[in-house]
């Protein structure tokens, strides 16, 4: 056990938001809390992080206790990253520990080398702590993150201010995988992702060794990763074993399971009141009826299953048919900025939309997605040719909604747009995409951004389009109001082109995906789970690629190292014998050395030169001994050379 609370209360302006909450988490666990908008799902978060205190009425209330060993990483403490840092040394700053401790051996080092030894145990003690926690890898570790997270190597040497704030998001997230709490809590943390960074994402938390508690409303995401979930739901806590479609089987079998006793309940109460009501008064079955409401006062009642709110009814029509060839798009470029400053994001891009097709586009964040939306709609200038059909009518749903004046409130907006429908036709529409209340009556510059694309959807409602034109049109949408857009798309007949992140949505909708890259685009002619196989086909492909690539680098640098390490061999054995010839040339020649001076000292004796024999013999001796030694110093010339 890592954390457990219980009885967790919290009330906002007399609301009660949490009710009796109890949640174990134990190591290792993936949950996924999900809820409603507003439901407490943040402010459960807050509760155990310790920022937001639970109410307690009793001292068995509001508990939240953390086993010893619990450290907490959660992403919204570390929005604070230093701005002054370099990227590099930012993420450097979770291992500094390591960092002096290498530090603090070069210093041991260069003592010893000095001749001061009495730093030695110091730094077998540092080596081993170093080697036992793998701080010798702390650089390779960093890189890995922030490659998974979308930096490169250019970027670590730039400043953390002058990053944008899904930049600084996405590397908040590094630094906090980086310092590997044994609890992660993560509110939202797909929001400024591409999905090819949320896919790294997930394996990366898939092998995470610690606990991860996760707010998102990605339920690919969720699915992926979740071992359970956690709904909040009127104040309450169920946890559902397994992913979110099992979550969303399970709770639909709950619900039916608990409308089917309730109902059986509700009959079988109804008949013993009737029979109350009739027997009550009659002496002969009154103690019968008193036994009757007995039971009843004794009955355990079964709570009527919650009715959730109402889901938005967004459907999309239109009057006018399209012929079958709708778009058609040859060679265009896909460029931002004005004169000098204009940047090209891609050279040339070409592609046919029919009738009926579902087309979604992807690509890096910044690559030009929604910058090809407003070309094709000739909201941009571009090089090449685009060609819409006739009797065509496109719908475009913006994703920062700046085609609504943010100072008209939101009927002022549809009363605007369509002067002749009454307040009540007004309403009408925008209660079908839940916009109800005094909601109606705000500013659409003040209202939420998922209010603000409702009263999008309302609008294209309305303008009745064959075309539909989206630009990541989950984005802000709670889970219901994403489910209910995308049956809204799935079941419109017409064509849809849209941007999109959200892989659930990908994948339920697009028939055909485009995908742009810095340097090309490719086209797939099948739907966005067929691309994943693809994509990951490729991917393996190129660590496959990498890897043999990597190996083949270094059997040559290992070849390439043997063959001079033999070389060196035979170096050194031609060193040590050329060494030992000397030693043994010398050795003769002080041998033959001492010969001589013995003969010259014999020849001086009267009983050698008086001999004529001996003393020939002997001078022919020395003569011999001479050329030796005069030989012998020639070769010694040669092996000094």
């Amino acid at each position: 056990m890592l954390v457990s609370l219980t009885n967790i209360n919290k009330f906002y302006n007399g609301n009660q938001v949490l009710s009796n909450i109890n949640l174990t988490i134990d190591e290792n666990d993936r949950i996924g809390l999900v809820g409603i908008n507003g439901c407490g799902k943040s402010t459960l978060l807050k509760i155990i992080t310790g920022s937001v205190n639970p109410d307690r009425f009793t001292e068995k209330d509001g508990i939240v206790s953390f086993a010893s060993k619990t450290s907490v990483g959660y992403l919204e403490q570390m929005g604070s990253l230093n701005s002054e840092n370099t990227v590099i040394a930012e993420m450097r700053s979770v291992f500094s520990h390591y960092y002096e401790a290498i530090d603090r051996l070069r210093e041991i080092e260069k003592e010893i080398a000095d001749g001061d030894d009495s730093g030695s145990d110091e730094y077998m003690q540092l080596s081993s702590w170093l080697e036992a926690n793998d701080g010798y890898n702390t650089d390779v570790k960093i890189k890995t993150v922030l490659n998974g997270m979308g930096f490169s190597g250019e970027e670590l040497e730039r400043t953390v201010s002058g990053f944008s704030g899904g930049e600084k998001t996405r590397l908040a997230i590094a630094r906090l995988l980086l310092e590997e709490p044994n609890l992660l809590i993560l509110d939202e943390p797909t929001n400024h992702l591409d999905f090819k960074t949320v896919m790294w994402l997930e394996d990366y938390l898939k092998g995470y060794k610690g606990a991860i508690l996760i707010v998102s409303h990605d339920r690919y995401f969720l699915d992926r990763l979740c071992t359970s979930i956690c709904e909040i739901e009127r104040g309450f806590l169920t946890r559902y074993k397994g992913n979110y479609s099992t979550f969303v089987r399970l709770k639909e079998e709950a619900v039916a399971r608990q409308s089917k006793e309730y109902e059986l309940q509700q009959k079988e109460i109804a008949k013993m009141e009737d029979y109350v009501a009739r027997n009550l008064v009659r002496a002969s079955t009154s103690k019968s009826a008193k036994s009757r409401i007995k039971a009843l006062d004794k009955m355990e009642r079964i709570d009527k299953p919650f009715s959730e709110e109402k889901h938005a009814k967004i459907r999309f029509t239109y009057a006018i048919e399209p012929p079958i060839d709708v778009l058609s798009v040859k060679g265009i470029d896909i460029s931002v900025g004005e004169g000098a400053g204009r940047k090209t994001l891609l050279e040339e891009l070409s592609f046919n939309v029919r009738r009926g097709e579902k087309v979604g586009i992807i690509g890096d964040n910044g690559i030009g997605k929604s910058t090809l939306l407003k070309i094709i709609q000739e909201k941009l200038e571009h090089k090449g040719i685009v060609r819409w059909n006739s009797n065509i009518k496109i719908s475009y749903f913006e994703q920062e909604s700046t085609n609504l004046n943010k100072e008209l409130t939101v009927m002022e907006e549809l009363h605007h747009r369509y002067p002749s429908m009454s307040e009540l036709e007004v309403r009408s529409l925008l209660a079908q995409v839940r916009l109800t209340g005094e909601n109606v009556f705000k500013e659409t510059g003040v209202i939420s951004g998922g209010e603000r694309a409702k009263l999008c959807f309302a609008i294209m409602m309305q303008e009745h389009g064959n075309v539909l034109i989206l630009d990541e049109p989950t984005n802000h949408l709670d889970l219901a109001s994403k489910e209910a857009i995308e049956c809204a798309l799935e079941e419109y007949t017409g064509t849809v082109i849209f941007v999109s992140h959200d892989r659930y949505l990908l994948s339920r909708i697009a028939d055909r995906i485009i995908e742009l890259r810095s340097d090309e685009s490719e086209i797939y002619e099948f739907g966005f789970e067929k691309y994943m196989e693809v994509f990951k086909e490729r991917q393996n492909a190129q660590r496959i690629a990498t890897e043999t690539a990597k190996k083949i680098k270094a059997e040559a640098a290992a070849k390439e190292k043997n063959a001079k390490v033999y070389k060196n061999k035979q170096q050194r054995s031609a060193e040590a014998n050329r060494r030992n010839q000397i030693r043994q040339t010398e050795n003769e020649i002080e041998e033959l050395q001492q010969q001589l001076d013995a003969l010259n000292e014999e020849i001086s004796h009267e009983e050698v030169f008086s001999n004529y024999e001996l003393m020939n013999e002997k001078c022919t001796e020395i003569e011999n001994i001479k050329q030796k030694i005069d030989d012998l110093f020639d070769l010694l010339v040669e092996l000094d050379a």
